[in-house]
């Protein structure tokens, strides 16, 4: 059964999450604020993080960079009352699996978890992809180039999958968001082009100083080999 960890202040939507989520079949654990979150985040092991923007004793923006430091492929949904463009950008942009303003319908916020808790069940695979210098283990989800190995986050590591294994080939948009968010792409979501954007700015160029991944207006994405 997965385990989450609620962040959020709002005590009263964190009782109707947490039931509702609690009758979806998860066991919900709950932090109101940032000091108890990292302290939960100590002893628990949780599947998935709901986490707020915004908490009495700081931004859930900057535990949002903790938690990508210490805990790189753990799901992180971000739940937030500012749910304007930029605010959902600047999440994407430090990491966040998902995005969903308040509020939210608890339906939403089910399928997304599930969406990013299927991409983070670990492949039987042992197989690595190697495309010229860059290698990526499927069991784990790492990115290598040459001896610098690279973290990613859960995302990142699938939407790389998506391209490298159809290399120098467009990959659609709406047909990449559904292999690397488990879901299809709305009016106005720019969730996987800050994914891929994050994912350009690790892999850098090749040494010829050519772009790694190539995007193609109004289409999609490949892998430049």
């Amino acid at each position: 059964m997965n385990e989450l960890l609620l962040i959020d202040d709002d005590r009263e939507l964190c009782e109707l999450l947490g039931s509702w989520l609690q009758h979806e079949g998860f066991i919900v654990h709950a932090a109101h604020d940032g000091i108890s979150a990292r302290s939960a985040l100590g002893k628990l092991t949780p599947s998935a993080v709901i986490l707020d923007v915004m908490l009495p004793d700081g931004s859930g923006l900057e535990l949002l960079k903790q938690l990508r430091n210490d805990h790189p492929d753990l799901p992180v949904v971000m739940l937030s009352a500012r749910g304007e463009p930029l605010d959902r950008i600047l999440g994407l942009e430090l990491g966040a699996d998902d995005y969903l303003a308040k509020p939210c319908d608890p339906r939403e916020l089910t399928a997304r978890l599930r969406a990013v808790l299927r991409r983070s069940l670990p492949t039987a695979s042992n197989a690595r992809l190697e495309i010229g210098d860059l290698s990526f283990s499927q069991a784990r989800g790492v990115a290598s180039i040459g001896e610098q190995e690279i973290s990613l986050t859960l995302s990142e590591s699938r939407v790389l999958e998506a391209l490298i294994q159809q290399p120098g080939e467009p990959v659609d948009k709406q047909e990449l968001a559904q292999l690397a968010l488990g879901r299809k792409l709305t009016l106005y979501d720019r969730s996987l082009d800050m994914h891929v954007s994050n994912l350009r700015k690790k892999l850098g160029s090749h040494p010829d100083g050519r772009p790694r991944i190539v995007a193609l207006r109004s289409r999609g994405y490949y892998y430049n080999v």
